[in-house]
This record gives C-alpha cells, sequence and structure tokens, in this order.
C-alpha cells in the first residue's frame, strides 16, 4: 500500500500512514510518484487559509511514471513519465472559450470528490488540489497529467506543476515583460525564483529581487538577480525605486500574498508601471490604495492565477530552455526531504528559509 502524508483537519498536524487506492476507472491514470515539491499552497490548505476537504492528501506540484491507466485514455500509457497539472482545464466553460484554461469554472472540482481511503479503517480521503501528490502513488484524471518532454529530470520536473509554470506565466503572460525592461520581484521561494529566471530569459536589463532573508541572496543571484534588497518596511519601495533612477521599475511581481508587500510591490514601479500578484493571500489581507494616486501613477495592478498559463503549450516552451541550460530547476532545489519531513519544511518556508523543498520517493 502507498505511504501518504495525510491532513485530517484544518490546522492538525499530518500524519504518515498507508491509504488505499482504487484502480483507476474510466479516464483516469495512476502515477508513481517521482518527487513532490511543497509549495506555499500546501501550507495555505493545512492552516485553512484555502479552502479543502478533509481528511485530505495534500501536495499538488509533482512528477511521476504512469503505472496503469482506465479504459479510454489513449493520451499516456503505462511507462511514461508525466507532470501533474492540478488545475486541467475543460475545455467547455466560458472561460476555456474565451481562450483563458488557468479560469477555468471546473479546474477544481477534483478536489472536492474523495479518490481514495485510509487503510487502517477506509475513511474517505480527498485529494488536495485535485492530485494529492504527498504520497508514494496517486489517481488522477488523465487530463490533470502532462507528458514530460524529453531531456528533462524526473524529479526536478516537479517543479514545473506549479513554481515553474506559475512565475514563467506571470512574467512572459501576465505581465508580458520586454528585452530591457526591469523587473522587481517579490519573494525568492520556487516561484519568485522562477520568474527571476523568467525575466532573464525574457531579456529584462534590471532584476531587483526583494526578500525578508538576506539568505535568500545567493539563490537569487544565481536565478539571475542583479540587484537585491533586504525588505525593511515602507522604506523597501524607496529603495528599489533608487536603483531604477528614481523612477521604479517597469514591473513588479508579487509571490507573497500579503497586503503589505502587495502595496510596495506596487510602489516600486514607475508611473504606467506593472504590478502582478501571484501570491495567494488570505480574505483579512486588505490593500488600499487612494483615488488620487490611482489617477497619478497610472499603474496596472492585476492578479495571476496560475501563471495565466496554459500548461500544454507552455511546458513545452519551457522544457525546451530547460535542455538548453537557460533555465535551472535543480539550483531553485535547496533541500530535498522524505514525506516524514514536510512538516519541517511548512517551518522552513514561515520563517523564509530556503528555496523549494523537494519530497523524493
Amino acid at each position: 500500500m502507498p505511504r501518504a502524508a495525510v491532513l485530517p483537519a484544518p490546522g492538525a498536524p499530518l500524519q504518515l500512514t498507508d491509504i488505499e487506492l482504487p484502480a483507476p476507472g474510466p479516464g483516469q491514470v495512476r502515477v508513481r510518484l517521482a518527487a513532490a515539491g511543497v509549495c506555499h499552497s500546501d501550507l495555505s490548505l493545512s492552516n485553512g487559509t484555502l479552502r479543502q476537504p478533509v481528511p485530505a492528501v495534500l501536495g499538488h506540484e509533482g512528477a511521476g511514471v504512469v503505472t496503469e491507466v482506465g479504459e479510454g485514455v489513449a493520451t499516456v500509457a503505462p511507462g511514461d513519465e508525466v507532470v501533474l497539472n492540478w488545475a486541467p482545464a475543460c475545455g467547455n466553460c466560458h472561460f476555456c472559450g474565451l481562450g483563458e484554461p488557468w479560469l477555468c469554472a471546473s479546474a477544481g472540482a477534483a478536489a472536492t470528490v474523495p479518490y481514495a481511503k485510509l487503510a487502517a479503517d477506509g475513511t474517505e480521503l480527498y485529494p488536495g488540489l485535485g492530485t494529492a501528490v504527498f504520497a508514494e502513488e496517486t489517481v488522477v484524471a488523465a487530463n490533470a497529467v502532462l507528458p514530460l518532454p524529453d531531456g528533462v529530470p524526473l524529479a526536478e520536473a516537479a517543479l514545473l506543476g506549479c513554481a515553474v509554470l506559475t512565475g514563467w506565466g506571470a512574467v512572459h503572460h501576465a505581465a508580458a515583460v520586454g528585452p530591457g525592461e526591469s523587473v522587481a520581484v517579490f519573494g525568492a521561494g520556487g516561484v519568485g525564483l522562477s520568474a527571476v529566471q523568467a525575466a532573464r530569459i525574457a531579456g529584462a536589463e534590471t532584476i531587483v529581487v526583494v526578500d525578508v532573508s538576506e539568505a535568500k541572496e545567493e539563490l537569487a543571484r544565481a536565478a539571475g538577480a542583479t540587484e537585491f534588497v533586504v525588505a525593511a518596511g515602507e522604506d523597501t519601495a524607496k529603495r528599489v525605486r533608487r536603483l531604477t533612477g528614481g523612477l521604479g521599475t517597469d514591473v513588479a511581481i508579487e509571490c507573497v500574498g500579503r497586503a503589505e508587500t502587495i502595496r510596495t510591490a506596487w510602489s516600486a514601479t514607475r508611473r504606467g508601471g506593472r504590478t502582478t500578484v501571484v501570491g495567494i493571500g488570505g480574505q483579512d489581507q486588505q490593500v488600499t490604495f487612494s483615488a488620487l494616486e490611482l489617477f497619478y501613477f497610472g499603474r496596472t495592478l492585476s492578479g495571476c492565477v496560475y501563471g495565466n498559463s496554459d500548461p500544454a503549450k507552455d511546458l513545452p516552451a519551457i522544457a525546451e530552455h530547460v535542455r538548453a541550460g537557460r533555465l535551472d530547476l535543480a539550483g531553485m532545489v535547496t533541500d530535498r526531504i522524505g514525506l516524514d519531513a514536510i512538516p519541517a519544511a511548512f517551518d522552513a518556508m514561515l520563517a523564509g528559509r530556503g528555496g523549494r523543498t523537494l519530497v523524493v520517493f
């Protein structure tokens, strides 16, 4: 039986235990996980900031090998290496019809349907964000797996399932960063480091990384940062603007999800600048602006879901950069752990330590 990290209730400690997975039904596949990234969204699910039916197996950033397919599945076969897609688009709703699959009305439906049971007593389990990759194996819909392009290491490919697609898309789709522009990235975790690399690949001339931890500077510069600023309250935006001739950056990418950081990111951009909010904050996080400053600065503030990406199209493009050495997946991984160390990874995330933590099976 596969082992999994189970969340019994919001705020409760994870429990490492055996689970019973059914055979894949029509349109489903079973995947043996090679690795899973520990994302801030998993922490938000565990503490109740984001809603998730429980008990649940969390984890949504993963890669592995297909071991079995259900009736009617023709897109993948046993032995195929795949990346999990936690927000598969239905292709039929209003938003999919608009060409905005990242806003698909049905993308989160799988998270509300039990997919496995506790081996001990048969209690039904829900899949965190529909994928449940904090487990040795999982069963998902066939449209929730993407074939892994050749030449991408399987373990590190887990990062493609969330951090990289989100950071890449925030830069290339939501903010549309162009050659010669200046970019400030707030938060040097997995998504932030992915955004820094994406900005470098897009041709950004100045890339400022802002983080609360001075220890993140080496990671940030390795990813492509030209400047590094340790966040220090209201002075942070001024310090970023000073690095760009007093004007502010053309673009700010906010990867933290806190009202204070969003406001600082917006203030750090030039008149007419663009701020893209990637971080997921709680409902209690309120951001305020005066009507006069909205008019005067002419800045744009926009949300960004999953990098505004179409994973089926973006994954092959990103993989080409990985193969060419322009995008370094392994360099963003600062810790490789087992399932039992996920709580410690959550603690490190809360403390602002490290880049991406990878659960390796």
